[in-house]
């Protein structure tokens, strides 16, 4: 390997390491914010395929080390809508106006933290409704690489907090990451380089979703809250200046 390839790799993997981490603590952000660094280093539409691969193993390990805490009908449920739509988002990937999408979405993500602090008792969705919450984190996601601050309301408002909302959003998002990656297949996105990198980052994202395990049973769920949405205005504030 060449100097330059050395280095990127190794960037690549403390950015991994540390938002896996992240992510694991929150239940999500880690792929929001994976998602520039890897843009800077591959260029967005490699860092969009490479980051699902890296989320499939980010996203197992949360699975695994929560597996006693899933609730498998909302995971159901949510497989419903974002199997499909995850397939049209990733065939849309190489024509969509990606800033435009960001931008928007970052509106969404700092409003609903807004509408959370202003409905103080949001009402609890029903199963059903996360097939919806699905579909548009299918779609967002083939088309961005991560979109989890998106449910990350829907969970919360479920009453779901810490290894249960980790765990259950975590599968849920898992069944996206395995559909997206099947079509970017198809759609020749999964270069050598892609596949090479995302074998290379997965011990890195593995070790960051193991420390940050150990971390989140140490906090109150109050304080779990409020970091899920210091992370939704952080998302919202890199996906509106367009990085």
């Amino acid at each position: 390997m060449t100097e330059g390839v050395l280095f990127t790799l190794a960037a690549a993997s403390a950015a991994a390491f540390g938002l896996a981490l992240l992510s694991a603590v929150a239940g999500f952000g880690g792929g929001v914010l994976l998602l520039p660094v890897f843009t800077v280093l591959f260029g967005l539409r490699t860092a969009v395929p490479m980051l699902t691969l890296t989320q499939l193993s980010s996203n197992g390990s949360r699975v695994w080390l929560n597996r006693r805490e899933l609730h498998r009908s909302m995971i159901g449920w949510f497989a419903l809508g974002a199997v499909p739509c995850a397939v049209i988002g990733g065939v849309l990937l190489t024509h969509a106006p990606l800033p435009v999408l960001k931008r928007l979405l970052g509106v969404f993500l700092i409003g609903v933290v807004v509408w959370r602090r202003v409905r103080r008792q949001p009402r609890p969705p029903s199963q059903p409704a996360f097939a919806a919450v699905g579909a548009a984190s299918g779609l967002g996601s083939a088309l961005l690489g991560s979109v989890g601050p998106l449910t990350a309301p829907f969970f919360l408002a479920a009453g779901l907090t810490r290894a249960a909302y980790i765990g259950t959003e975590a599968a849920s998002a898992l069944t996206m990451h395995v559909t997206k990656i099947a079509t970017y297949g198809v759609g020749d996105l999964l270069t050598t380089r892609v596949l090479l990198y995302g074998a290379a980052l997965t011990p890195a994202t593995l070790l960051g979703a193991w420390t940050g395990k150990k971390i989140v049973g140490r906090i109150s769920d109050r304080v779990f809250v409020l970091l899920v949405e210091i992370g939704l205005l952080a998302a919202g504030a890199l996906f509106l200046t367009g990085l």
